[in-house]
């Protein structure tokens, strides 16, 4: 019979001192932990924000859009097309499918295959551009004395001596790209009569918001197809403060059911190597995010605490042998058994890893949206997520068991005796050789 000849990762009998590196992978993580912090601030100094958080955080703009061909029948646009699109006015902008039930100009029942989008801008106008059109006004219309030009929002407040109307400002908004919405009758009356008391015009200037330059980029890009605007509403940033807070609670609340878990599935002195693991790994992936400047969405969290899952899995199979190595190998020392349990289990760790980073790198190389935020948390997860239940989980567990579970032998916890009662060695009576009688 032939001999079989497999291939091994790591050959049998593999001996690595992963023990005598503890200390020093232990002071590296904290210092790793100090800068993530640093990096924080840094980001709120230079950049005006911890995080580049998305629209579910920062609250901003929702757009739902359908497209038409030139016959009027709805079509489907290219999800990528249209980001690639979008990102050349707002880098902030995300893009994703909605499709919604609708009747054709036959009046049949048809699904609309449309795009919802989403960005943190709240309006068309960027602070360069207003503070360039309040300059330009203020010089254009120097004839007409104006005293003030302020915005709010998307409309611009002007008080003058003498009248100005869309029509003559009509030219001025769009030298900037800006696209001025007509007065209406009511509101032609008012902003053309001069108030009583000082004498001067009141006046605002409406000009079209997200949704009319998102319309215009997109048609203007997108050969024979009219762009359709279905919806278009704005999200606090309060509400997107309450989804921070949640976010942020179900982090906590996450990490104290995994030390409940393994408090009842090992014992006590498992949970806090597990939980500052854990803290570790969700401090690293945040840390990560905010060097990159990545943005930071829903998504995102719902990575993160993915990546926090898989990292307790991987430690709770490591404390599995360590503790079935414990009751087997009664005569090694703790940092022996450790030692010997991470050998035994360090390509199951590297083959169960590798397997998850690839899928999720490819989903991160080849995905667009948010699934390339939740892929890219994935691969920094499973990397931080491997060293921590090696060099993290398993150094608390060896400290807590040396400091408190480390007590006298059972023989003298059995018996109260003191040392020196335990190792004198009894006294046996002797008996009569049978021979002698």
């Amino acid at each position: 019979m032939s001999e079989h000849k497999f291939r091994y990762l790591l050959q049998p009998g593999s001996n690595f001192a992963f023990v005598a590196k503890f200390k020093a992978w232990m002071i590296f993580s904290i210092i790793a932990i100090l800068a993530v912090i640093a990096v924080l601030f840094v980001n709120k100094s230079v950049r005006g924000d911890y995080m580049n958080w998305t629209i579910d955080f920062k609250g901003g703009t929702e757009i739902i859009v359908a497209f038409k061909d030139n016959a009027g029948n709805y079509t489907k646009a290219d999800p990528g097309t249209v980001r690639e699109i979008l990102e050349k006015e707002d880098t902030s902008t995300e893009v994703s499918d909605i499709s919604w039930s609708a009747e054709d100009k036959d009046g049949k029942d048809i699904t609309v295959n449309g795009m919802l989008i989403r960005t943190t801008r709240f309006t068309a106008l960027s602070p360069e551009t207003a503070k360039a059109v309040v300059e330009d006004f203020s010089t254009t219309f120097k004839d007409r004395d104006v005293s003030k030009a302020t915005w709010s929002g998307d409309r611009l407040s002007v008080r003058s001596k003498k009248s100005i109307t869309p029509d003559q400002a009509e030219a001025l908004f769009s030298k900037h790209s800006l696209e001025l919405k007509k007065w209406n009758e009511e509101e032609t009356k008012q902003y053309t009569s001069a108030d009583e008391g000082s004498g001067e015009y009141n006046q605002w200037f409406a000009i079209y918001g997200l949704d009319r330059v998102y319309e215009h980029a997109l048609e203007k890009s997108l050969t024979g197809t009219d762009v359709n605007v279905v919806q278009s509403y704005g999200v606090g940033a309060k509400a997107g403060d309450k989804l921070r807070n949640d976010a942020a609670k179900s982090i906590v609340y996450a990490l104290f059911l995994i030390m409940l878990y393994l408090a009842f599935r090992f014992d006590i002195r498992y949970a806090p190597g597990a939980a500052f693991a854990t803290i570790h790994d969700a401090v690293m992936v945040i840390g990560v995010f905010a060097v990159t400047w990545t943005e930071v969405s829903l998504v995102s969290v719902a990575g993160l605490l993915t990546v926090m899952g898989f990292s307790v899995n991987d430690t709770v199979i490591m404390f599995d042998r360590v503790r079935e190595n414990q009751a087997k190998l009664k005569d090694k020392k703790i940092e022996r058994i450790v030692d010997i349990s991470i050998n035994e289990m360090l390509v199951r760790t590297i083959l169960t890893s590798c397997t998850v980073f690839a899928t999720t790198l490819v989903m991160n190389i080849f995905g667009a949206g948010i699934v390339k935020n939740f892929a890219f948390a994935m691969n920094v997860g499973v990397i931080v997520g491997v060293y921590s239940s090696i060099f993290l989980a398993l150094p608390f567990f060896m400290f807590i068991s040396k400091k408190w579970y480390s007590g006298p032998a059972p023989a003298r916890r059995r018996l109260g005796a003191t040392p020196a009662a335990v190792d004198a060695k009894p006294e046996v009576e002797s008996k009569p050789d049978p021979d002698e009688e």
